[in-house]
Parts: C-alpha cells; sequence; structure tokens
C-alpha cells in the first residue's frame, strides 16, 4: 500500500509513523472480521496473483536483473517463475482453508466461588516484518497475519523491491474486494534502510511484534536494536546424523536431498555426522552422490583419509550456515558423540538422525533440544507448508512463544474471560 503521506515530501519518519496509524486504526476491524470475510479476501488475493503473474514476472525480471552480484543461491531464492507464482498462489489458498485461529477456547476451569474463566485465543495485533531477498514472503507474511487477525507492516529487501510490490498489490486486491481495509497490508515503499530503524522503535507503540526473517547481520540487528518483542532465529546450522544402522539407500537419498534440493533455505543441512563404524562402506556413496550434484565436501581429517577429494574443514565449519553448495562432514563413535557436537555447534533449528534403531532415534530426539528433530526424514522438510500449516514467516527457535515454523497460531496470543453472576471479592 501507498500511504496517505507523500514520499515526496514528507520525512521517511512521518511517512512511517502515518503507516503505524493506519495499522492501528485497522487492527480494530480485522479483530473483528469473522472467518467468512478473512477467507474471503485470501481467495481474492490469490486469485489476483494469478491474474496478475505477468506482471509479477517483469518486476521479479527488474529484481534479478539488478542483483547480478549477488550469490547463485541468492538469486535461487530472489527468482520466481510460472510454477513459483503457482506456488505463492496455492500457499495463500491453503492459509485460506487452515481452521481459524482467532477465538479458540484454550481451556476453561469453573472456581470453587463460581467464577467461570476461559483462556481464548486472540490476534497480536500488528506485526512488523522484515525480510530480505524471497519475494514469497510477502504473500505468506501478509497471508499468514490476515488469517490470525493480525494487521501487518512489511519491509523487504531491496533486491527483491519490484516483485514484493507486485505480489504486494495483489494482496490489495483481495482486502478490498472483501471489505477490510488497505491499512491491514502494508509494503514501505522504499529502499531506505532507516526505515528498518523505525520499525524496530516501534512506530510510537504501534507495532507489538517483529519478525525478521533473513541472515545472520539482519537479525542480529533486529534483536540489538528493536523496542518491541522480537520473534526469530538467528541462523540455521542443521544436522543430518547417518547411524552405524542406517539403511544405506535410504541414507544416500536423504543426504543427497537434505543439502542440494534447495541449498539456500534455512532448512538444508550443513554438517553430515557419519558414525565411524560404518565409514568405510557408506561414506564414499553418499559423497559422491553430492559430489555429482555439484556440492563441494569439507571433512575432518578422518573423512579426508576416506575421501582425499575433501577439503579441510576448520572450526568455523561446523559453525557455519553456508545456503550454498557446501557441506561440512565429520566422523563420530555413535549417538552421544552426534548429540554433543550439535550441542557444540548447532543452533536449534532443525537436526535429523538416519537410522533403522527406533530405540537409538528417540535417544537422539530426546537428548537435543532443537526447534525440530527428525528421524529417517530430510531436513528440507522443515518448513510450515510441509507441516500442514500452509505457510510460515520463518522458524522460530527461540524458547518462548513460538518454536519451529510460525503459522497462523503461533502468531496469536490469548486473553482471560471471566463470566461470573455477581461475585465480590472478600
Amino acid at each position: 500500500m501507498t500511504v496517505a503521506v507523500d514520499l515526496g515530501k514528507a520525512s521517511l519518519e512521518q511517512t512511517m509513523l502515518e503507516m503505524g496509524r493506519q495499522a492501528r486504526a485497522a487492527a480494530r476491524a480485522l479483530r473483528e472480521a469473522g472467518a467468512a470475510q478473512k477467507n474471503a479476501a485470501l481467495a481474492a488475493a490469490a486469485a489476483a496473483i494469478r491474474r496478475n503473474s505477468g506482471s509479477i514476472l517483469a518486476a521479479n525480471m527488474n529484481d534479478v536483473q539488478a542483483a547480478r552480484g549477488l550469490s547463485g543461491a541468492a538469486i535461487d531464492r530472489l527468482k520466481l517463475d510460472a510454477q513459483r507464482i503457482e506456488s505463492i498462489a496455492l500457499a495463500v489458498e491453503a492459509v485460506e482453508g487452515l481452521p481459524d485461529p482467532v477465538g479458540r477456547e484454550l481451556a476453561r476451569w469453573r472456581r470453587p466461588n463460581g467464577l467461570d474463566i476461559a483462556r481464548v485465543s486472540t490476534p497480536i495485533g500488528v506485526v512488523g516484518i522484515i525480510f530480505e531477498s524471497r519475494p514469497n514472503v510477502t504473500a505468506d507474511a501478509g497471508a499468514l497475519c490476515l488469517k490470525s487477525g493480525n494487521v501487518t507492516i512489511l519491509r523487504g529487501g531491496s533486491e527483491s523491491f519490484h516483485s514484493s510490490r507486485a505480489i504486494h498489490a495483489a494482496l490489495q486486491e483481495g482486502l478490498r474486494s472483501a471489505g477490510l481495509p488497505d491499512g491491514a497490508i502494508q509494503l514501505v515503499q522504499t529502499r531506505d534502510r532507516e526505515a528498518v530503524g523505525h520499525m524496530l522503535a516501534g512506530l510510537s507503540g504501534a507495532i507489538d511484534m517483529i519478525v525478521p526473517r533473513g541472515g545472520k547481520s539482519l537479525v542480529a540487528r533486529v534483536q540489538a536494536e528493536a523496542r518491541v518483542p522480537v520473534l526469530a532465529h538467528l541462523e540455521g546450522v542443521c544436522h543430518t546424523y547417518v547411524h552405524e544402522k542406517a539403511d544405506p539407500v535410504m541414507a544416500r537419498a536423504i543426504v543427497l536431498n537434505a543439502k542440494m534440493r534447495r541449498t539456500g533455505i534455512c532448512g538444508a543441512t550443513d554438517t553430515l555426522l557419519i558414525d565411524r563404524a560404518i565409514a568405510a562402506m557408506q561414506l564414499k556413496p553418499i559423497l559422491d552422490a553430492l559430489v555429482q550434484a555439484g556440492c563441494e565436501i569439507r571433512g575432518d581429517d578422518a573423512v579426508r583419509q576416506l575421501y582425499p577429494a575433501a577439503r579441510p574443514a576448520d572450526e568455523e565449519d561446523w559453525r557455519t550456515e553456508y545456503l550454498e553448495a557446501i557441506i561440512a562432514v565429520r566422523l563420530v563413535d555413535g549417538v552421544e558423540e552426534a548429540i554433543r557436537h550439535i550441542e557444540t555447534y548447532g543452533s536449534q533449528h532443525t537436526d535429523a538422525i538416519i537410522t533403522e534403531d527406533r530405540a537409538v532415534a528417540e535417544r537422539f530426539m530426546a537428548g537435543l533440544d532443537s526447534a525440530i528433530v527428525m528421524h529417517n526424514v530430510s531436513t528440507q522438510f522443515a518448513d510450515g507448508g510441509e507441516f500442514g500449516m500452509g505457510a510460515e514467516i520463518g522458524i522460530g527457535t527461540g524458547k518462548l512463544h513460538a518454536r519451529g515454523p510460525v503459522g497462523v497460531e503461533q502468531l496469536t496470543t490469548f486473553k482471560y474471560v471471566v463470566r461470573g453472576s455477581g461475585q465480590t471479592r472478600p
């Protein structure tokens, strides 16, 4: 949405404060909107995305042509095609099809004095979302916030500036068709980085929560400067551990997918751990498959003895979220050493074990405090859509409010509704 303030005549601060005022004004209307009205807006937005696919692709081409200096993984995150636009529309429709998370009775009880107390889900209010080069986040975040009754202020990265504006225009069509205010989903219409600072300051109390979605430097800045609550993960250093009782064919297929399906997503495996007991038999086939797919291998001394083509891994490799076709590989002596490695170097995002021994799998998953733990599954399934949430804003790795994929339920809080019959407190 282009706010009422003229960007050419007003200061950036005035413009951002006006966005905050419009967001707060829209919050009540959205909080009181019923499921049918929100779903109508989402259905219309998905239709508008499909109808305007040509203009979205043209806008995205402008962004891609201007981003030639970015890495291949970054370009992949930025680039849209007809299939990805259809996926964006389908994600909006998937959110539409979810149960309404607002107004759910989470618990209810009666006190001896007759008070009837219920805990009921309610929207957070106004959510500021700061993201980088993925234009699909515009639709995912807007749809999830709308479904959960939250107003959202979106600030996309400069790399996806034109793409985000084109997708946002389709979301606005959906709002208008359902009679909801334009202020319910706003997009910051400037590349000026100072806009982020104004959002982190809270826009004079208008913003209730900030969600950053992007690289380590962005998230670190948000966590350091925000004056409002932040829901974020700093980075996703994901592990896949091949236990000595892993099925060789399954292990090779899962590791290849976990690393190479899409290297630039936060659920891509960064470190591969393999039991020393099976390394002589299973290491080479797994690493050969990765190399053939274009992956660079960085290994410890034991790995390099068995696979000389691997480059030496240093201490920093075990802590690195690559977001490109590089994987660090280490041999370990059993599940306890694998757990210790992940506890030492991981980021509590997503960690997987491949094994036919269910007891060992349960030990691995119980022993780790990661937001997502997996057994015989590619880490690339760390995704709200794959969890049946329709879409996600990100993967929360903190301990408070929400962990794992942040979908519509995680974008609600609750209030207590107390019903009485004239009770007074003695």
